[in-house]
Parts: C-alpha cells; sequence; structure tokens
C-alpha cells in the first residue's frame, strides 16, 4: 500500500509529490491517517534554509488525524480510553529512546539520542512516513496519542501538539501562578494560545506586544488585558518601562515568542525581581544577544530555554480546548486553508507574510 507525502528537497524550492511504501506498523505503535497540518513558522524557516534539513525530509509537525492501522498491542490512548482504527486522535511529534538521562529523568521531549522529531528525518528510512504534509504519519513505540473529544475541529486540535501545549509547558515552567502579572512578546499563534492558557489559569494583568494591529486587535479576544504595539515606543527601555508600569513592578513570568534575538534585553528588564524569562521563539541558531550579566545577578531573575512540552501538557491542552471551546476565537489561528496539491503556494504566502497562518487540508474528515 502507497501512500502520498510533499517532500522538501531544497530551499524555496518547490515540493515535491512522491509515493512511498507504507510499512507494517509497529505492534506497540500506530499509523495515522493525516487530515489536516499546520505550517508552522519553524516550518517555513526549514524550508527557507534558516533551519536546515537534509533534501528528501517530510516537513510539519502541527497535525491530526484518524487512527488508520493499530498495533496488535495497542488497545487504548495514553489515558487508558478505548482506541480503535478511525478514531481521532493528537499526539506528540516526538518519540523518546527510553534509555538517556532525559527520559530517565522524566523529560523526554529533550531525548537526543534516538529521538525521531516530525519534520527532521529522513524519508527515504524506515518508517518513511515521518512528517506531517504526507498522507500518513507513523507513530512508534513512546509517542503520546489522545482521543479527541467529539465537538472540536481538526482546524482546532492540529496546533496542540505544538503551539498550544508549548505555551502551557512554558508557564508551568516559568513559575506563573493565580494574579501573577505576566508579559508575551509576539502575537502570533504562540503568543494568542498564550494569551488564552494565562488567563485560564488566572494570571494577570496579561500584557502582549507586536507591531501588527491585527493580530493586537484578535490578542484582546484572546484573553489579554493591555496590547501594546511596539512602535509606538522609541526605544526599548521605553516598552520594558511600560510593562513595569502596567504590571505594579514588572511581571513574573515573560514569554518570548517573537522569534527574534533583538527582544530578549527588553524582556529581561520587564521583568520583576525573581521573575523569569521564557525563551520558546528563537529557535535558529548563530543569532546573538547582548544581555548584561547583573540584570539576573541583582534581581535573582532567571532565563529559561523550552523545547517542546513534557507529555502531560498535551493532555491539559487537549482539556482546556474542550472546556473553553467557545470561550475564545479558536477559528481565528487559522486564516487559510489550502488543498495538499497547493502547499508549495501556502508556504510562500506564509513567507511573503500574506497569509496570518495556514493549514494544509490533506485528507478532510
Amino acid at each position: 500500500m502507497k501512500g502520498r507525502a510533499a517532500v522538501f528537497t531544497e530551499k524555496f524550492r518547490p515540493f515535491e509529490f512522491r509515493e512511498m511504501e507504507l510499512p507494517e506498523g509497529d505492534p506497540d505503535g500506530l499509523i495515522v491517517r493525516i487530515t489536516l497540518a499546520n505550517v508552522c513558522g519553524s516550518d517555513v524557516h526549514a524550508w527557507e534554509g534558516k533551519t536546515p534539513r537534509h533534501p528528501g525530509t517530510i516537513l510539519g509537525h502541527e497535525m491530526t488525524g484518524r487512527v488508520f492501522r493499530l498495533g496488535r498491542n495497542v488497545k487504548t490512548d495514553a489515558l487508558g480510553r478505548a482506541l480503535k482504527e478511525g478514531d481521532r486522535v493528537v499526539y506528540t511529534y516526538w518519540h523518546p529512546c527510553f534509555q538517556c538521562p532525559d527520559c530517565l529523568g522524566g523529560e523526554p521531549n529533550l531525548c537526543m539520542v534516538k529521538s525521531g522529531r516530525a519534520g527532521r528525518d529522513p524519508s527515504d528510512q524506515w518508517p518513511f512516513f515521518t512528517g506531517a504534509y504526507a498522507d500518513y504519519f507513523y507513530l512508534r513505540r513512546g509517542h503520546y496519542a489522545l482521543k479527541v473529544p467529539d465537538g472540536l475541529t481538526d482546524a482546532a486540535v492540529a496546533p496542540i501538539n505544538c503551539a498550544l501545549a508549548e505555551v502551557v509547558y512554558g508557564w508551568q515552567q516559568g513559575g506563573a501562578q493565580i494574579g501573577d502579572p505576566v508579559a508575551i512578546q509576539g502575537a502570533g499563534g504562540l503568543g494568542l494560545y498564550a494569551c488564552a492558557v494565562a488567563r485560564e489559569m488566572g494570571a494577570g494583568p496579561i500584557v502582549i506586544l507586536d507591531r501588527l494591529p491585527d493580530r493586537l486587535e484578535t490578542a484582546k479576544r484572546f484573553g489579554a488585558d493591555h496590547c501594546l504595539n511596539v512602535d509606538d515606543f522609541k526605544t526599548p527601555e521605553d516598552r520594558a518601562a511600560a510593562v513595569r508600569d502596567l504590571t505594579g513592578g514588572g511581571a513574573k513570568v515573560v514569554l518570548e515568542v517573537a522569534g527574534t534575538p533583538a527582544v530578549i534585553k527588553e524582556g529581561i528588564l520587564m521583568m520583576r525581581p525573581r521573575g523569569s524569562y521564557m525563551v520558546i521563539g528563537n529557535i535558529m541558531p548563530g543569532q546573538t544577544a547582548q544581555v548584561d550579566p547583573t540584570w539576573f545577578y541583582l534581581g535573582a531573575k532567571r532565563m529559561i530555554g523550552l523545547r517542546g512540552y513534557e507529555p502531560w501538557a498535551l493532555r491539559k491542552s487537549l482539556d482546556l480546548l474542550a472546556t473553553a471551546k467557545d470561550k475564545y476565537p479558536w477559528h481565528e489561528m487559522l486564516s487559510h486553508t489550502f488543498p495538499f496539491e497547493e502547499i508549495t503556494t501556502a508556504f510562500q504566502l506564509s513567507f511573503d507574510r500574506k497569509v496570518r497562518r495556514a493549514a494544509i487540508a490533506i485528507n478532510p474528515s
């Protein structure tokens, strides 16, 4: 049996559609027939060569789909709920080795030994279907899969295994609690999710910064208390001072989801003593930022890098989406949906910033 895949060949080149053999399933895994896959900003960075990928890689990691084939040992999802072919699922986009210090220490998201991550492994090696832009995705033992509740659309569910789960994990790692003032640098998909999660956690006031007015307007509908346009201030210091004023002395946790090192200095200055600065968006190597170490020393501040999330964050994300499905305009996360055959167009328009966030309908359910 064969399936289609849109394969990355070279930066800025059109994706190449290939047919590949669908391998036998892992007895402890399952195969998903992908219904919808999003174009995450990191996928665009890979396509433009800023986060290198080998030719022949199937990009994409934000996705959802239906169980196509269950391994003979798989009877339930990660929460013990009966699982059968045809069920809708959401799942981690990486799998651990179960042997390294990170896996054994309870942080499988940091595994660097044998961990395959969607959108990175070559497609000319088993299990072939290793990215989101294909008919199928192969889940080996170690993938954490959950049934999707009725009433949630694919469009709402597809970003859970990246954007939503990461900010849920980010607020927890930063130590945000009820009543804590927080700040978010960037009002893209991650930033909007961060607003909603912070609101549901009871944090506040919530301040978000961006330079695009439409993003800031959307952030209000996702729970932000104060939306600041960065172009309204003369200097980074002025922006940091404005955030400190709005948060009564500084944010307890600042989430960086802007993706540029230029924001790091002001983000640290936005924090109150003993605050945490969470780096989530700066994923491209080779960039630098100048910081004064005394900012951390004198204020007992922390700077924490976040890579992925622990599996529990996926469960909490799905629960949040199910309980707050009518509270926030989740449908506004995606601005355009493209058929699978137009994936290159979706990437080009995303790169040109002519669409805010694109999705690829691969096998619409």
